[in-house]
């Protein structure tokens, strides 16, 4: 059989998964037991244990000047803010795009806009950010939304404006508005797309936020991790990266599972 036309069971899948991250965590660790072995002193790669130790003290021992045990207080204060900016962008990905891909004339006038801001580099806007909004939450929050908004109020508008014309046709018929198309025949199928959209911003969302908690902030896990290189306290710099990676991983998950449970017409389901 060809490996093209070949499927794996779902029971597989998770051994498959596995295996690649199985052999990194293998080559890291003969890496570092070398580089150890080599120089006892080694800060490069870390063993396990110093990574368990600098972590266990950043969880559970509060810090002298705050009080606050570091590691929750970032990941609370770093999830804060993508929320917030992932909840906006999303919000305005739904009523802009909704617009954007049923209205034309609205499409017309502001579409070009959209186009021009989703094209700008949003690292490129810090700066303006920055000055203009002060070093605050807002800044940061702003970075997000400005990086990731355009792009997904772009996608569901290509992916609204694509929907059968026979079926906007047809609600005309009979006696839908222009409001009533987009909320009964666009609205439903765009919301499938809308978590997909989410999904793919969450890789640019997790950047920019990193990006703005390095310049400017005093607590978070891209402000921890900036402020700990230049020791090159990798013990903790690598702890915090892979903890980004799981957070990012559940919430693509979650995503994933809402979708195929909210809307499983859009996975196939049934066919």
């Amino acid at each position: 059989m060809r490996w093209v036309n070949r499927q794996v069971r779902r029971s597989d899948r998770l051994l498959l998964g596995s295996l690649p991250i199985l052999l990194l965590v293998v080559v890291y660790l003969v890496m570092a037991a070398s580089r150890h072995a080599a120089n006892p002193a080694d800060k490069i790669l870390p063993l396990p244990g110093t990574m368990a130790q600098s972590m266990s003290a950043l969880m559970f021992e509060p810090d002298k000047l705050s009080g606050q045990l570091v590691f929750w207080a970032d990941t609370l204060a770093s999830l804060e803010r993508l929320g917030i900016g992932l909840g906006i962008s999303t919000l305005m990905a739904l009523m802009v795009g909704l617009a954007l891909g049923i209205l034309p004339p609205v499409r017309a006038t502001f579409g070009p806009l959209v186009t021009g801001i989703a094209v700008i580099p949003p690292i490129a806007l810090l700066p303006i950010l920055f000055i203009a909004l002060g070093l605050g939450e807002t800044a940061k929050i702003a970075l997000i939304v400005v990086g990731i908004a355009p792009v997904m109020i772009r996608d569901i508008a290509a992916h609204v404006e694509a929907l059968p014309r026979e079926q906007i046709i047809k609600a005309q018929t009979l006696g839908a508005s222009s409001w009533q198309v987009m909320i009964r025949v666009a609205l439903p199928q765009a919301m499938p797309r809308l978590l997909h959209a989410m999904r793919l911003a969450l890789g640019p969302a997790w950047v920019f936020l990193i990006s703005a908690e390095a310049i400017a902030s005093d607590v978070g896990l891209g402000y921890r991790i900036f402020l700990v290189r230049r020791y090159l306290s990798m013990d903790v710099i690598l702890p915090y990266v892979a903890w980004i990676a799981l957070l990012a991983i559940i919430m693509d998950f979650t995503l994933t599972y809402l979708s195929r449970r909210l809307f499983p017409w859009a996975h196939g389901a049934g066919h």
